[in-house]
């Protein structure tokens, strides 16, 4: 499996990073063993002082795909779920000033929290789901899907044009506006409208 994930899709955490705003999606990739293990904590790497809390929405691909056009998009997933993305923060800024690759910044060992999944009948729509993050108990970041500059189907449209989706890839679709360091015995919480899908704690 591999993650497929989106940079730059909510409008405030493009102006917090000082990032342009992209004219198409930003798209990078996460190997399986950046995926944090269930009940394990996140151990910040020695190679960063600066780890950052990333919270998005995830999509499970269900079925094998390329080059999908968008009003068939909603047939390859059935789950929506919720994860972090951590971020080497001080080591994506060297990379970006060089203009190099961004990898080791955000595809590290443990990287990748992914939580519990939901069947996407249980929503409304998918364009409209509410998402946040605790840290310590506090809300820390917040956002709602119908503010991604490109929805869920769009990205699927996008992203198959370039990967062949398989069964059990997940999409992040991008982290809304709040993110920020983490350090030793935080809890992060994640959770879709009130229902809880993950719960870690730093180290």
């Amino acid at each position: 499996m591999k993650l497929i994930c989106i940079g730059r899709n909510y409008t405030e955490h493009i102006a917090e990073l000082e990032n342009e705003k992209p004219e198409e999606p930003v798209v990078f990739i996460k190997p399986d063993t950046s995926i944090l293990l269930k009940k394990q904590p996140f151990f910040i790497p020695d190679f960063s002082n600066d780890i950052h809390h990333e919270i998005e929405i995830l999509v499970k691909i269900k079925k094998v795909g390329k080059h999908i056009d968008q009003k068939f998009a909603h047939k390859y997933y059935d789950e929506i779920g919720l994860g972090i993305d951590f971020t080497a923060r001080d080591l994506q800024s060297k990379l970006k000033a060089k203009g190099l690759p961004w990898e080791k910044a955000k595809s590290f060992d443990g990287s990748a929290v992914i939580g519990d999944w939901i069947g996407k009948e249980h929503f409304a729509a998918v364009n409209d789901i509410d998402f946040c993050l605790e840290k310590n108990g506090a809300i820390v970041q917040k956002g709602n899907t119908k503010l991604m500059l490109w929805k869920i189907d769009e990205l699927i449209e996008y992203v198959s044009k370039y990967f062949t989706l398989k069964i059990g890839d997940v999409i992040f679709t991008g982290t809304p506006a709040g993110v920020g360091p983490v350090k030793t015995d935080d809890i992060l919480t994640g959770f879709i409208d009130k229902q809880q899908l993950f719960s870690i704690r730093i180290k």
